[in-house]
């Protein structure tokens, strides 16, 4: 009994003690702001969570949007064992642990267990594999939650035996709701102070936030915390000391926040820009705030086709490898592996020839998507056949230097989306482009 009470007046302190963006924490999804898309009432997740019918699950979104607050409104709506592990901590033996008791639990009365993963792209692939057998048997009901690309970062049939929840950031107006919230809750919030936000100072924290409730939270207990009281017994938090505040918040680097985004959009500037010396110094700063190294190899696989592409084709090659290198070697090793493909990537001719022409064809597709394949371009429909027996495609290798004139897309549509520039190995592309043209007249 003494281990109970321990536990209930530890539970009790903790919750007094809290910072005020956990105390303020929604506890059921009608308190809950934002991400109405899916939480407002009527939509998916309103109804599975009023329902009690939760299915296996992958909340992906930003830092501070919700994902663990929704976590813990299920954990407090439903009728199943509720069980949570952060994968920072844990490992196989704690996923095991919780199968077995769930498998108890079933035994002996047919009780289903939740098990929620925070940070749940931590586990590598044998922690996810040991996950997938219970999950696909109904043994566990699987909700994860992480701030990376679910795609990338958790294992394809763990992924396809889940429904994807993707959660964005929070509008001005979600954290200015919160905010407002957290001052007028007399029991959890501030409520019982007499504190004065100036409109300057909310337009501010709401903005400076960048969709991140936790935060903004933060920022706003902080300011509270600092500022003394008036003669008339009034905190009063105007734009200075909000920014003050929000200042001393950002002042270090932070992988979830405003200063993530910021240094590989100055890392990726740089790369495009053709400034090697930069590129490394921004590199150097994430990876000695301990950024992710795959994040940075990923954007910049992006980066090859976005901003070279064809000026340089075996750049991707090398951003792919690269990436492939981070994953096997890891750090503190992986940042040579990086320098390497940063500093080429930095010194690479550029063009966004390719990446303009497939924006431009997609919107022009989506304006008439129903435009069907001519006749003579379709599949023949059976293996033994080929190509050549159409009699309506020019088969161009029969024609002298391999190319002859023909429609490629359907009636009508010709326009030119490709416009190859004059930098690095696209120019060769133009010149013989140029040259089929002269051979058609």
């Amino acid at each position: 009994m003494s281990g109970s009470f321990f536990d209930i007046s530890l539970e009790e302190t903790l919750s007094e003690k809290a910072p005020l963006a956990e105390r303020m924490r929604p506890r059921t999804i009608d308190e809950f702001v934002g991400q109405r898309h899916i939480a407002a009432e009527g939509k998916l997740l309103y109804r599975m969570i009023k329902a009690d019918r939760i299915p296996s699950m992958i909340f992906a979104g930003p830092a501070g949007c919700g994902k663990t607050t929704l976590a813990r409104i299920i954990a407090n709506s439903t009728k199943s064992e509720f069980v949570s592990i952060n994968a920072v901590t844990s490992g196989v033996a704690d996923i095991k642990k919780v199968i077995d008791d769930a498998k108890k639990l079933l035994s002996m009365g047919g009780k289903s267990t939740i098990l929620f993963i925070d940070e749940i792209h931590r586990f590598n692939k044998s922690q996810q594999d040991a996950l997938l057998p219970s999950v696909e048997k109904g043994i566990i009901t699987m909700i994860g939650a992480t701030t990376e690309n679910p795609h990338f970062e958790i294992n394809s049939a763990l992924l396809s035996r889940s429904t994807l929840i993707t959660l964005k950031e929070l509008t001005s107006e979600d954290i200015k709701g919160i905010i407002k919230n957290a001052l007028a809750d007399k029991e959890r919030g501030l409520g019982s102070f007499d504190i004065v936000l100036t409109d300057e100072a909310l337009d501010f924290l709401s903005r400076v936030s960048s969709g991140d409730g936790r935060c903004a939270l933060n920022a706003l207990e902080l300011a509270f915390l600092s500022t003394n009281k008036d003669p008339d017994g009034v905190i009063r938090i105007d734009l200075a000391v909000m920014e003050d505040c929000v200042q001393q918040r950002t002042i270090k680097y932070d992988k979830n926040g405003n200063e993530h985004y910021d240094t590989i959009s100055a890392f990726i500037k740089s790369m495009r820009g053709s400034d090697p010396d930069s590129t490394l110094y921004w590199l150097a700063k994430m990876l000695y705030a301990g950024e992710d190294p795959k994040f940075i190899a990923r954007r910049m696989v992006i980066f090859a086709s976005e901003d070279i592409s064809c000026a340089d084709s075996s750049a991707l090659s090398l951003a792919i490898s690269t990436f492939r290198a981070v994953e096997i070697i890891g750090m503190p090793e992986a940042r040579i592996n990086l320098a390497h493909c940063a500093v080429y990537l930095a010194c690479s001719p550029k063009s966004n020839a390719s990446y303009l022409g497939i924006g431009e064809a997609l919107r022009d597709v989506e304006k008439n998507p129903t435009l069907q394949v001519p006749h003579h371009l379709r599949s023949t429909g059976h293996k033994l056949s080929n190509d050549k027996d159409d009699p309506d495609y020019k088969y161009p290798h029969d024609y002298p230097k391999h190319y002859v004139k023909q429609n490629y897309r359907p009636e009508g549509q010709n326009k030119q989306y490709y416009f190859p520039t004059e930098i690095g190995y696209e120019k060769r592309f133009k010149v013989y482009l140029e040259y089929l043209k002269n051979e058609e007249k």
